[in-house]
């Protein structure tokens, strides 16, 4: 039976046999582990004289975004990464400086540290991020775990975390900001209460669905709720939805939009899967990736991993999948055009491709512990689900 978040979230199937481990991942933060991957051709660039400044970025309890503002607020040190990563895990990542500099600092904080790693002449890209590797800790698992086998037959689904994990709110707001209904965004983003969330945020929010209230709520809103806070204080101020919107930073009113591609993305995997669609195979006609990481035409070359296509306004129609996505968008009263903005043109979305299926390398497991790495932009907690086939994924961790 799939679990109620899953479906919220457009993930309406298993695609392995595998019955099912069970246990908690996450019971401390240290038993779940991520690295960020780079190129060896990145790693050789990496000098010690100068240029742009290259760190590795060790945190625990804080996500990338937080972690990087108050590093330049204490600090003064602007720095970029190649990717995102959440709170709930112990992170290291590359983040680096868009200037050059001969200066290095290293920083020593409760919750992440900053080491140099050298120099580089070009700016990083996140083309050069390949991937992350995970260690991970599943408590309580049963012996079960040691039979798994299919890390071959895993769909490339977006993981809990896009979404909101407890609050899966980021596609619906991403949805109606898609729908021109910014004030309906902004309400969601204020006001949206989900069963998984504590009674402490579900009663702040309740308060935040009162207009009337917003200056009472500003007055008590935690210190966390930074986006909420902006928001706030744009309605109060100025009444104007749209403005509120653009108050939020860049990043995260893109997220928002590319959260409900995300959804959308799902949904077109669950429903080719349903009419018995091959899914891991390319076949004639299809996009793929190469070896590369290119994208090309079907050239039966097993090295090739079939793409499907991130709907956007300009996004490739002539797939076998664009049946299953007209009808998603019809469903959801909405047209691929609509993906571009006129009144926020800056999270105007073209769309693109994305693996349908997950490439797991170096599956390794050493008692309750297993190890793996992922493509850049598979999602670890996907693996997971098809290993331990949690019956509350929330309540497993996740």
């Amino acid at each position: 039976m799939i679990p109620k978040i899953d479906s919220e979230i457009g993930i309406l199937a298993y695609t392995t046999d595998f019955p099912g481990c069970g246990g908690i991942i996450r019971k401390q933060k240290e038993d779940f582990n991520v690295s960020e991957l780079i190129t060896e051709k990145s790693r050789a660039r990496i000098c010690s004289e100068s240029g742009f400044a290259v760190y590795k970025l060790q945190k625990n309890g804080i996500d990338t975004t937080h972690a990087l503002a108050e590093i330049f607020r204490k600090h003064g040190l602007r720095l970029k990464s190649l990717g995102l990563k959440d709170a709930s895990a112990i992170t290291e990542q590359f983040v680096f400086t868009a200037y050059k500099t001969d200066k290095h600092f290293d920083i020593n904080e409760s919750k992440y540290s900053l080491k140099k790693v050298g120099f580089t002449d070009k700016v990083l890209s996140k083309k050069e991020m390949i991937g992350n590797h995970f260690r991970i800790k599943i408590d309580g698992a049963s012996n079960e775990l040691a039979k798994f086998s299919e890390f071959d037959k895993i769909l490339n689904f977006y993981g809990y975390q896009r979404f909101g994990s407890r609050r899966p709110v980021t596609h619906l707001i991403g949805r109606a900001i898609v729908q021109k209904d910014f004030g309906g965004a902004i309400d969601l983003l204020l006001s949206f209460t989900s069963v998984y969330d504590s009674t402490e945020n579900t009663k702040l929010r309740e308060l935040m669905s009162d207009t009337s209230k917003y200056t009472e709520a500003l007055k008590t809103i935690p210190k966390k709720m930074d986006l909420e806070k902006i928001a706030l204080k744009e309605m109060i101020e100025h009444n104007d939805p749209v403005r509120a919107l653009r108050a939020l930073p860049l990043s995260i009113r893109r997220f928002f939009v590319q959260s409900y591609q995300s959804y959308i993305f799902n949904h077109t995997l669950s429903r080719s899967l349903d009419a018995g669609e091959e899914l891991f195979c390319p076949q004639p006609d299809d996009v793929c990736y190469n070896k590369n990481g290119e994208l090309g035409k079907f050239e039966n070359d097993p090295l090739q991993r079939l793409s499907v296509p991130f709907v956007g306004y300009s996004y490739y129609k002539k797939t076998r999948f664009h049946y299953y996505i007209e009808k998603i968008l019809r469903d959801e009263e909405i047209t691929h055009k609509d993906f571009f903005s006129k009144e926020i043109q800056e999270i105007s979305s073209e769309g693109g491709f994305r693996n349908s299926s997950i490439k797991c390398d170096d599956y390794n497991i050493d008692g309750n512990t297993i190890s793996f790495s992922l493509s850049r932009g598979s999602f670890a907690t996907i693996v997971l689900r098809e290993i331990i086939k949690p019956e509350n994924p929330l309540n497993s961790g996740f």
